[in-house]
């Protein structure tokens, strides 16, 4: 039986491979390795990707939000509002600076927050609001904005590059945003990398200070920051790969109009079975995420068949033994905690093969008819 990974990273890297190694050997033998020229190229390219004024590459999409925060003075006393169905980043970071994430629940169908609650979790304390683009659908920025009365929004775009939301481009439309270059993203680079856009001069000036330790020039340090650079050689290998990267989003909204048009025709009850929604034309799927009640039983059939599948994410953020301190209960927000039960991503990355996605669906109609 041949295996169905949920991700074929030789399959993307291979073919680009002579020109991955001529970067990482331009750069090897130029010895630029810290904030080298690729960075900067990657950052204009990027920004102009998602049509911000500025981007700011950093050392992983963890550093950008720890940084995005910081830049906004985000510390101790002070309230940042965000979903508790996320990776763990997203809350992580705002309890490291001492600050507190206060949860809201979800729209059950887009996985995304509910703007209506977030304007009720706002209090004189909010400093920032963290929406999560997750995977790859873009939140409801339109109705965010207005419910954060001037709040500063952060975008947690980790998994929605070049998505595009109904108040323009992921990454364009928040005070800032984030995203990752983690090897499994649509974009990624050979370890860890990330990026910080927004339109703010200011802003973007105060990441640059922070991401090379608050220091401007060095040595001389106007504020405490961190070592969020980014390497010189994951720049290269991403300016490699940008260029492919809207075919290879192509390729992966194919597979799931494929799959939703292959699924839908069993015609199972939407507890049995329930999909995302492929008609939001701005989704870049990351994931593609079904949804049901035999999540696990569907999780073992798959893995005995040789498909990869993934759980995103088993334990919401509320009810992590580190957050206990924040006081939630698990039903405070159900939708999060129906979601940790019942989704289940598979296979969408865009070299995957039309025999390869038959498959799958055999196996998901063979499990849950």
């Amino acid at each position: 039986m041949t295996r169905i990974p949920l991700l074929d990273l030789e399959a993307q890297n291979g073919p680009l491979m002579p020109q991955l190694l001529a970067a990482m050997e331009t750069v090897a033998r130029e010895g630029k390795f810290i904030l080298g020229p690729d960075v900067a190229a990657l950052e204009a390219e990027l920004a102009a990707y998602v049509g911000a004024k500025h981007a700011v590459g950093v050392s992983s999409g963890t550093d950008a939000l720890l940084a995005a925060l910081m830049a906004l003075g985000v510390g101790p006393g002070d309230e940042v509002v965000t979903t508790p169905y996320s990776f763990f980043a997203t809350a992580g970071c705002i309890a490291r600076l001492g600050a507190r994430p206060v949860f809201v629940d979800i729209d059950p169908a887009t996985y995304n927050l509910r703007p209506e609650l977030v304007a009720a979790a706002c209090t004189p304390s909010t400093k920032a609001i963290v929406p999560v683009h997750l995977f790859g659908r873009a939140a409801d920025m339109q109705a965010l904005l207005e419910a954060a009365g001037g709040v500063p929004i952060i975008e947690d775009a980790a998994q929605s590059l070049g998505a595009v939301s109904n108040a323009g481009p992921v990454g364009s439309v928040g005070t800032l945003a984030c995203f990752s270059f983690f090897p499994s993203k649509n974009l990624g680079c050979f370890g860890d990398g990330g990026l910080v856009t927004t339109q703010d001069d200011a802003l973007a000036d105060r990441l640059r200070v922070l991401r090379a330790h608050g220091s401007k020039p060095k040595y001389y340090h106007e504020r405490i920051g961190g070592n969020f650079r980014l390497d010189t050689l994951q720049a290269a290998i991403l300016r490699v790969k940008l260029p492919h990267l809207r075919g290879w989003t192509a390729a992966r909204v194919r597979n799931a109009h494929a799959y939703d048009a292959a699924f839908r025709a069993l015609s199972l009850p939407s507890e049995r079975l329930a999909l995302p929604d492929v008609r939001d034309e701005g989704q870049v799927f990351n994931q593609y995420v079904l949804r049901t009640d035999r999540r696990d039983a569907l999780q073992r059939a798959l893995t005995a068949e040789g498909i990869e599948t993934a759980v995103y994410y088993p334990l919401p953020l509320h009810v992590q033994a580190c957050f206990g301190n924040l006081g939630y209960r698990e039903e405070d927000f159900p939708e999060a905690a129906r979601a940790a039960r019942e989704t289940l991503a598979i296979p969408v990355f865009s070299e995957l093969t039309e025999s390869q996605r038959g498959r799958v669906v055999d196996s998901v109609t063979r499990a849950l008819s």
